[in-house]
């Protein structure tokens, strides 16, 4: 590979400027059993960006249910609550669709346990208010790999769609998805040539089993993982060691971890 050609498929790493949003709710679709997507509106998504199907934004709900959403203000020392208020929820999320022009962002809320996110979707109604913070950065993976691979469960599912709608029609696009619940499986809309494996969820090592069991395309690639953080560490391994990937060219990140609450970190890329 030349030099012009490495440089067309060098990942980017962009920062953006750190902001707090107030919004409101327009519109809540069941997408599938255990998904909701939240359409959210309002002046404050001008100049929002997400470059990114990864991206994650920090979803600000209010701190006891019930109660008025307080959010961080800008202050001389930077981000700041004002005295005495009570720390927002927090949870990361994906930015599934935004609409600059119309002034729309959707986020996709996976529905399992009781957590306080599934807790407050499930009861959310058209005009409730919730605060974003972000994205901060964002890692932007070039569309002109020869090929794609993306791998996650449940959790990855908006940004495995995100980034399959943005691919253009000359990529070949391999998924490999966990779901628990065969009624999660969508369709996924893509322009590109795509190979979709259905994983069912059970073993730490299911996704990795599969993603070991691939015959992966020659050419250029760019594995992207995210899902559980036990699971995530099997499929890096498996992409490293068993495909010989070049790490550069994987990145895997942690979307959750058994046993942690709002757990986020990226294992590698």
């Amino acid at each position: 590979m030349n030099t012009s050609e490495s440089n067309a498929l060098a990942v980017e790493r962009v920062r953006h400027e750190t902001k707090v949003r107030r919004l409101q709710v327009l519109h809540i679709e069941q997408v599938s059993p255990h998904f909701l997507r939240v359409r959210l509106a309002g002046d404050a998504l001008r100049g929002f960006v997400s470059a990114s199907f990864d991206d994650h934004v920090k979803l600000m709900l209010p701190a006891q249910p019930g109660t008025p959403l307080v959010l961080p203000e800008a202050g001389p020392d930077g981000l700041a609550l004002p005295p005495g208020a009570e720390r927002p929820v927090m949870r990361d999320y994906t930015p599934r669709r935004f609409d600059g022009e119309a002034g729309l962002l959707d986020i996709e809320f996976l529905l399992h346990g009781d957590g306080v996110a599934s807790r407050w979707v499930g009861q959310a109604r058209e005009g409730d208010e919730v605060g974003i913070g972000g994205p901060r950065g964002s890692f932007v993976v070039p569309t002109g790999f020869d090929w794609h691979l993306l791998v996650g469960d449940e959790t990855a599912l908006p940004a495995i769609a995100r980034r399959l709608e943005e691919l253009p029609e000359t990529a070949h696009a391999i998924t490999v998805i966990e779901t628990a619940d065969a009624g999660d499986r969508r369709a996924l809309n893509s322009r590109a040539h795509l190979q979709t494996h259905w994983v069912r969820s059970g073993e730490v090592s299911a996704l990795a089993s599969t993603v070991r069991a691939l015959a992966l395309p020659s050419g250029e690639g760019f594995a992207w993982a995210a899902g559980e953080a036990a699971s995530m560490v099997a499929v890096r391994q498996a992409l490293v060691q068993g495909h010989g990937m070049d790490k550069a060219r994987v990145r895997a990140s942690a979307y959750w971890k058994r046993g942690s609450v709002g757990h986020h970190e990226t294992l590698g890329g």
